[in-house]
């Protein structure tokens, strides 16, 4: 029997009622992450900017330092030229021609004439209207310039009066006063030319107005020469500009700020062979004769014969390189040296050169002078209608006979090539189709084409001037070498340059050529004192009373530069004197007289003597006392 197990127990059916509502879950608990990764990223965040910071600062300090602190400067430093005084152009006494005085470049900073820093809208236009009459300016143009953007510095106008300057002074001090009056009503105040500043300079003046013009040139705006010797000697004459650097604040300088200053070099002052008073004289005579015959223009050169020194090279008409502006372009080169003419009757002198040269006449050698000569494809005259002349050589220069002037240079050879390639050689020696030497600004070399090249009607007309253009240097030139015993002395200008230390430094010695001997220089003198001395010469206009003269007349056809046909005469006159013991030479010319004579001897006489005996006297060259020898001018009678 297996033991007896418990009674089990009962366990009632549990009853049937409403459940029960569940107990809540205990809440989870929110574990936080460690703050060490965090503090981890962020310390090297800051590290990597530091150490940005740190390369940019070495970057700065060590490595771009230099470049850094130069553009520091530059913001910080302003920079200004400072312009050289340009050398004094004098005549051969000293006195200025051309000289510089105190001036002053009008400035601007564009930031003091906005609406911003003014509070008024249209500042920069009431300041170009305010300054516009005073600098002579467009006042478009100034208002323009003052609204420049991105800029504290504009230029208005370049070389003022000091009297303008003071002008502007005046009127910024009353604007000013008005502006602080302004203020204390508790209005802008503002002044429109508070931003008009000044910078010293220099303005080219001529004393003399328009006295020799032509050979000066002009200075332009940017203070350059801009034509003759202002052109040419430019580099002697402008020197070396200099600089200044200074701090600025404000568009001001800082006065307490180092400044850095290398001075300018002044240019050297040019002494020019020029006498003022022969040059004054030789500009009246000229312009008044052009004015009297309604001419198109007229040039006078005046030259010593032994050393070529040029004493006076007048123009008519001329201008003012005081006034640019008002100036004729027309007349503003140097016309004696840059128009090329055919001289007409005062190149035969270079034909009897040639002739008594090569032995083939004599002063006294006797040539018939028909009425006409036919010659090629031409038949020639002279000036004048006249029966046969029996004429000597003498005679043939002195009544200036083109047919006479043919026959004589038909001697020098066999054929007319032969004639024509000796007469050649003998214009280019006196040199004729080449630059004078003076090295001038557009002058130009002339026109004298090789022999072989002359036409069939050119064989001739070069004989007595035609054919061949040449300036009035060159013409002056060739008296100049007769009268200095066949030697041409290369013309110059200029006597020597005077430095900023004071020494004085002579020109280059001219070059000297042997054209003709001493005895048909000294008979060629002789020929041409029967031009003016014979009751039969075409010259007698151009007598000195007193005096011994040497001289030709010449008139020529003219070729009308526009049309580039002959229109109108070219009337000329050259010669020397004292004819026995030259001093002087003088040449005349005037292109396209139109009212009374345009004969040479008629109206470039009268100009030779004035200038000739006015320059005789105030040179003090005295007459030499002896008889003309009265060459004679016809042999056996005349038809």
């Amino acid at each position: 029997m297996s033991p007896k197990e418990p009674p089990r127990r009962r366990v009632p059916p549990p009853a049937r009622s409403r459940p029960q509502a569940r107990r809540p879950a205990a809440a989870k608990k929110i574990k936080l992450g460690s703050h060490r990764p965090r503090l981890r990223l962020v310390s090297l965040g800051l590290t990597l900017v530091m150490l940005a910071f740190v390369v940019r600062l070495l970057q700065v300090q060590a490595v771009d330092a230099s470049a850094y602190a130069a553009k520091a400067d530059k913001n910080r430093y302003a920079s200004y030229a400072l312009p050289a005084e340009r050398g004094r152009i004098t005549d051969r006494a000293g006195i200025a021609l051309a000289t510089s005085v105190d001036a002053y470049d009008i400035t601007a900073d564009p930031t003091l004439s906005t609406p911003e820093s003014t509070k008024i809208p249209d500042a920069a236009e009431q300041a170009a209207a305010l300054l516009a009459p005073l600098i002579g300016k467009d006042q478009a143009e100034l208002t323009k310039k003052l609204k420049t953007p991105r800029t504290r510095y504009v230029v208005l106008a370049r070389r003022q009066t000091p009297q303008v300057w003071n002008q502007i002074k005046d009127l910024k001090k009353v604007l000013g006063e008005k502006a602080s009056a302004d203020r204390a009503k508790g209005g802008p105040g503002a002044n429109v030319l508070a931003g008009v500043l000044n910078e010293s300079s220099t303005k080219r003046v001529y004393p003399n107005g328009d006295l020799a013009a032509g050979i000066l040139g002009y200075v332009n705006a940017e203070g350059k020469g801009g034509g003759g010797l202002e052109s040419s000697l430019n580099k002697e004459l402008a020197g070396t500009d200099g600089k200044i650097s200074y701090a600025q604040s404000g568009g001001r300088r800082v006065p307490t700020a180092g400044t850095h200053e290398t001075p300018a070099v002044p240019g050297s002052d040019v002494e020019l062979t020029i006498d003022r008073d022969i040059q004054w004289m030789a500009q009246k005579a000229i312009s008044d004769q052009v004015a009297e015959s309604h001419a198109d223009r007229g040039y006078v050169i005046v030259q010593r014969s032994d050393t070529g020194e040029v004493l006076a090279m007048a123009n008519a008409p001329g201008f003012d390189p005081n006034n640019i502006a008002q100036a004729n372009s027309a007349a503003m080169g140097n016309a004696a040296l840059q128009d090329a003419f055919e001289p007409g009757s005062t190149a035969k002198v270079m034909s009897m050169a040639a002739v008594l040269e090569e032995g083939v006449a004599t002063p006294d050698t006797h040539v018939v002078v028909p009425n006409r000569l036919q010659r090629g494809d031409r038949l020639f005259k002279d000036d004048v209608d006249h029966a046969t002349w029996n004429l000597t050589l003498n005679g043939v220069l002195a009544k200036s006979s083109n047919i006479g002037t043919i026959l004589a240079v038909e001697q020098l050879g066999k054929t007319d090539a032969q004639a024509d390639n000796v007469l050649y050689s003998y214009l280019r020696k006196f040199g004729i189709g080449k630059p004078s030497g003076l090295d001038f600004p557009g002058e130009t070399p002339g026109i004298l084409a090789p022999a072989n090249k002359w036409s069939t009607s050119q064989q001739y007309t070069v004989r007595f001037g035609q054919g061949l253009s040449l300036n009035a240097m060159q013409a002056a030139s060739v008296y100049s070498t007769i009268a200095n015993g066949g030697v041409r002395v290369q013309p110059t200008l200029v006597r020597g340059t005077k430095g900023p230390d004071g020494r004085f430094t002579p020109a280059p010695a001219p070059q000297q050529t042997r054209v003709v001997s001493e005895k048909t220089a000294k008979t060629l003198a002789q020929m041409l004192e029967s031009v003016v001395g014979d009751a039969e010469g075409t010259g007698t206009k151009a007598a000195i009373p007193g005096y011994r003269v040497a001289g030709k007349t010449g008139t020529a056809n003219r070729v009308d530069p526009k049309t580039g046909t002959y229109k109108g005469y070219t009337a000329s006159f050259a010669g020397f004197a004292p004819a026995d013991n030259p001093k002087i030479t003088v040449y005349c010319a005037i292109q396209n007289p139109t009212k009374g004579s345009y004969f040479g001897g008629q109206i470039c006489g009268p100009i030779y003597k004035q200038v000739m005996e006015f320059a005789l006297k105030t040179l003090q060259i005295p007459p030499s006392g002896a008889q003309p020898p009265n060459l004679p001018v016809t042999f056996g009678g005349n038809d």
